[in-house]
């Protein structure tokens, strides 16, 4: 199947993945309340989980679903950021095929944190519903060492990086400390 260019050129593509409890959540709003308006979250929770209500299966119709999501704002004119779990062997393609398309700058992370320090970072979320929902088993079985995608497209970050860090590292690697607001952005 043909692609077809996706974004411009002052877009930008950010791809965040990494196991449970390792900070992608933090890293993409910390990305949003650090540049403002202007930011599209494309989160694989929420739209496998709550918008589809669908387990993480090879094959699954949120892969298609983020890619859809993704490249509307993008063509829209806003900066998305990507961020999820996403198993390289499931949403591998997808994000290879999303990057290889946008037109502006794409960038991918992998946040690499031990599974010791996994569990350490989920112990210490305050929804009392989510950790007893989500069990160390459950971290355990979800956990891949190091999952990274194919071709080194992805840069690792290590668990020893700040948020503070590890976001305006994000920052600084898109461009996206250099871009005027997003409100005049958006408005030509």
């Amino acid at each position: 199947m043909a692609r077809t260019g996706v974004g411009q050129d002052r877009t930008r593509l950010v791809v965040v993945r990494g196991n449970s409890a390792s900070g992608k959540s933090s890293v993409a709003a910390g990305l949003r309340a650090r540049f403002g308006r202007g930011i599209a979250l494309v989160a694989q929770d929420n739209l496998r989980r709550t918008v589809l209500r669908e387990r993480d299966l090879p094959g699954g119709k949120n892969i298609g679903l983020i890619d859809t999501v993704a490249r509307y704002a993008l063509d829209a004119g806003y900066h998305v950021v990507v961020e999820g779990i996403m198993y390289a062997d499931r949403y591998g393609d997808m994000l290879l095929g999303l990057v290889a398309d946008h037109r502006g700058v794409s960038r991918c992370y992998y946040l690499d944190v031990p599974y010791a320090q996994t569990l350490e970072r989920h112990a210490s979320k305050p929804d009392p519903e989510l950790l007893a929902q989500v069990t160390q088993e459950h971290l355990r079985s979800w956990y891949r060492e190091r999952d990274v995608l194919p071709g080194a497209l992805e840069t690792v970050i290590g668990a020893d990086s700040s948020l503070e860090d590890t976001v305006s590292r994000v920052m600084r690697d898109t461009g996206l400390d250099r871009l005027p607001p997003a409100s005049e952005q958006l408005a030509t």
